[in-house]
């Protein structure tokens, strides 16, 4: 069996080391913005917990270590010696040392009633078993070979060590299983070697599916195809399908547009996986038609929802998805038709023809300006996507032969597109206050996002919003405030730094527009950011600094979304490239 590539090499402290459908990680990341000292397996059932800090140790002291990871293998070195720790499955890891001891201790000391862990040696099987109330689950560590364990604070209560200790004074090795109630004793089939192997198969399968068109010209590829890869879980809880969860870290969820990125990044080569991505939150798609704000192991929420941006994704989903079986159209048909009408009849004030957002959270950009003057906004981003999907509808229903839906949809379509081109003030598009006349204008990039329309959109509109764009645009990306803006913040959330939607929804309109030039220049922006940045939620707009989560998935699916259109027409064209960049405007 040919050796599979061991994958690229990444940091602990911003992409955690996990494993495809497992729902624990190991990390120094135990909270938002929170590092330890050392590394933790980190659940995130019922929420993001550190379960069990792992601790390296010489001569019965912890010991400063040189961390490195790859898909197959996290591993810990002092000189010859070293520790190193692979995924057998997606519940259970394998860890051996040489040379080098471990302290596996629970991560939180303190047991009370309701919370905190609880440690015993189990007198069935000889393993050592932590309980933890955070999480609901049983954490088995079962020596495996080597030198014998000791543990400290078996059947303890209240506030104590609880802990396993591997001796640094010989070979040793062990596995570590999360799971429910009961299982049967471990047993170890595979050597260490061949789990690390299996799982650099694995992965590398994946890389293969996901990116084969990966070349030197995108360099970041593979990395992106394991921040996917390791942020995918089973299902489970109200996880209903294996999904991609935003983050490993604490952006631990599945939001209602970002699933429809990582859809469209896995369309080509996992288009089962891309199919689920799109329709887990539509799961959970109320009586109204609304989708949740976002779906987690332990929660569902709807005191928001997200943008409609998934007649958009829809269309694009299914140029890379082989052709559904009618019932599979039918039924996206009825889900998009149900979020639509949700649209136009729950959020429209009666007598207006524009949809609102109640808040800034609806539309994805949070705190962005736009929502400054007030939350409640008929905005020309929502009117925008409502309109593409709209079409996507017009389009689905004469596909399944529902002549008179395919009309009502294009008709709507076109009085929205209508309303949308009143809120051009001459110069930008305007927010307006929703049921009143009331509006104004901002410097945030959402006001630019009808670009999306770009194929539907006046002429003279389109031009002034691209000219726009490009006072937007820095040495890294687009801005999601004007970076003279007196509202601009390096680190705002989308108060000022680069995010991946944006760029990928406009970059699509632009090059659907004819702005194939600019495409390319965003495009190529992007791509040179993550390449040297990695995937972070967000980027600092003037230095190309990775902010907040720094393992995001979208993040990254926006890097492959990019990198695999500019490898396709790279040799669509035959040329090495897109050309030089032109000059950045000055902003």
């Amino acid at each position: 069996m040919p050796v599979a590539r061991p994958g690229p090499q990444f940091s602990i402290r911003e992409i955690p080391f996990s494993y495809c459908g497992s729902w624990f990680g190991f990390s120094p990341v135990i909270a938002e913005k929170t590092y330890a000292d050392d590394v933790h397996l980190v659940s995130h059932q019922t929420g993001m917990h550190p379960v069990l800090r792992l601790v390296p140790q010489a001569g019965g002291a912890r010991v400063e270590t040189t961390i490195t990871a790859e898909p197959s293998r996290l591993t810990w070195a002092r000189g010859d010696a070293r520790i190193e720790l692979a995924y057998e499955s997606v519940d259970t890891v394998r860890v051996r040392g040489a040379g080098l001891g471990l302290g596996i201790a629970a991560a939180r000391p303190a047991l009370t009633p309701f919370s905190g862990p609880y440690f015993l040696h189990d007198p069935v099987d000889g393993s050592y078993l932590f309980t933890l109330y955070e999480t609901g689950r049983r954490y088995r560590v079962t020596p495996v070979a080597g030198s014998p364990v000791t543990a400290t604070g078996e059947q303890q209560l209240g506030t104590v060590e609880r802990a396993v200790t591997c001796p640094d004074g010989g070979a040793w090795e062990l596995a570590i299983e999360e799971y429910g109630t009961a299982r049967p004793p471990y047993r170890a089939d595979l050597t260490f070697d061949q789990v690390a192997a299996a799982a650099a198969a694995d992965f590398s399968r994946y890389a293969d599916a996901v990116a084969p068109w990966r070349t030197v010209e995108t360099p970041a590829a593979e990395l992106a195809a394991y921040v996917l890869w390791s942020a995918t879980v089973r299902p489970a809880g109200f996880v209903t399908r294996p999904a991609v969860l935003m983050s490993k870290h604490w952006m631990d969820k599945v939001w209602s547009w970002d699933h429809c990125f990582n859809a469209l990044a896995l369309a080509a080569g996992q288009p089962e996986l891309a199919w689920d991505q799109f329709l887990l939150p539509f799961d959970h798609q109320d009586s109204s038609g609304s989708l949740p704000d976002s779906v987690a192991h332990s929660e569902v929420l709807y005191n928001f929802v997200k943008p409609p941006i998934h007649g958009w994704a829809l269309r694009r989903l299914r140029r890379e998805i082989p052709a559904l079986p009618r019932a599979e159209m039918l039924r996206a048909y009825r889900m998009l038709e149900g979020w639509t009408r949700f649209w136009l009849i729950s959020r429209r004030v009666p007598g207006r023809p524009l949809p609102h957002y109640q808040h800034g959270n609806d539309s994805g950009w949070d705190n962005a300006t736009t929502f400054d003057p007030g939350r409640v906004v008929e905005s020309a981003d929502l009117a925008a996507y409502l309109v593409l999907q709209l079409r996507q509808l017009a389009d689905l229903a004469g596909e399944l032969e529902l002549p008179g839906d395919a009309v009502a949809w294009s008709r709507t379509a076109d009085r929205i597109c209508g309303a949308l081109v009143d809120l051009w003030s001459g110069e930008q598009f305007a927010a307006r206050a929703a049921g009143t006349d009331d509006t104004w204008t901002s410097a945030s990039l959402l006001d630019l996002m009808p670009i999306v329309l770009a194929d539907e959109l006046p002429d003279p509109i389109l031009q002034a919003l691209v000219g726009r764009l490009h006072c937007h645009l820095t040495p890294h990306g687009l801005a999601t405030e004007l970076p003279t803006s007196p509202h601009y913040q390096a680190d705002g959330y989308w108060r000022g730094p680069i995010w991946a939607p944006a760029t990928v929804l406009i970059e699509d309109g632009l090059r659907r527009g004819g702005f194939t030039a600019l495409a390319d220049d965003i495009s190529s922006r992007f791509r040179t950011l993550c390449e040297r940045s990695g995937f972070a939620e967000n980027f600092d707009a003037l230095t190309g600094a990775g902010l907040r989560d720094r393992a995001y998935t979208w993040t990254a699916s926006g890097y492959l979304i990019l990198a695999a259109a500019y490898q396709r027409r790279r040799l669509q064209s035959g040329a090495a490239g897109e050309g030089q960049r032109p000059p950045v405007p000055a902003v």
